[in-house]
C-alpha cells in the first residue's frame, strides 16, 4: 500500500472511531443507558490512534517531512476529526507520495529510521507481524492501567 493512501486510510479510521467513542460518550454520561459504547468505541479509538501514529511517523521518514508537519500530523489524532483535514492538506500539497523511497535496494538509507524502514519494506510480513505485535502490546499494556481518568489517582 502506497504512503498516501496508507496515511489516508488510517486519518479516516481515526475519525470514524473518535465518532464511535463520542457517541459511547454520549450514551453514558447524557442518556445514562450504557458504558458499553465507551468500553467498545474507547476500545477501537485506542487500538486505531496507536496505529495511527505509528503510521504517521512512518509516513513522516518517507516523506521527509518538516518537524512542525511530522507533529501536526501527531497531534491531530487527540483533537477530534483533525486527522481529516490534516491529511487533505498534506495530500493537497503533495507531501504524501505514491511510492516507498526505501523498497529500491539502490536507495541508500541513512541513519537509524531510515534503516529501520527500509527493513520494514523489503521484509513486509515480518515487519506487519512484528507491528500487529508491538500495538497489541501496547493496547494490552493500556487496557492494563484502565480507563485515562483513573491513571493519576
Amino acid at each position: 500500500m502506497a504512503p498516501r493512501t496508507l496515511f489516508r486510510t488510517v486519518a479516516f479510521a481515526e475519525a470514524v472511531t473518535w465518532t464511535l467513542l463520542l457517541i459511547g460518550l454520549f450514551l453514558k454520561y447524557v442518556t445514562s443507558t450504557t458504558e458499553l459504547g465507551v468500553s467498545i468505541g474507547g476500545g477501537l479509538h485506542g487500538f486505531v490512534f496507536i496505529c495511527y501514529v505509528m503510521v504517521s511517523c512512518f509516513t513522516w521518514v518517507n516523506e521527509k517531512w518538516a518537524r512542525g508537519t511530522g507533529l501536526l500530523t501527531l497531534v491531530s489524532a487527540v483533537i477530534p476529526y483533525a486527522t481529516i483535514p490534516v491529511e487533505k492538506s498534506l495530500d493537497r500539497r503533495g507531501l504524501l507520495s505514491d511510492s516507498w523511497r526505501l523498497t529500491s535496494q539502490s536507495v541508500d538509507p541513512q541513519g537509524l529510521l531510515e534503516k529501520l524502514q527500509a527493513w520494514v519494506l523489503r521484509h513486509p510480513l515480518a515487519a506487519v507481524v512484528t507491528a500487529v505485535v508491538a500495538a497489541t502490546a501496547i493496547f494490552s499494556f493500556l487496557l492494563f492501567l484502565g480507563p485515562p481518568d483513573t491513571w493519576f489517582d
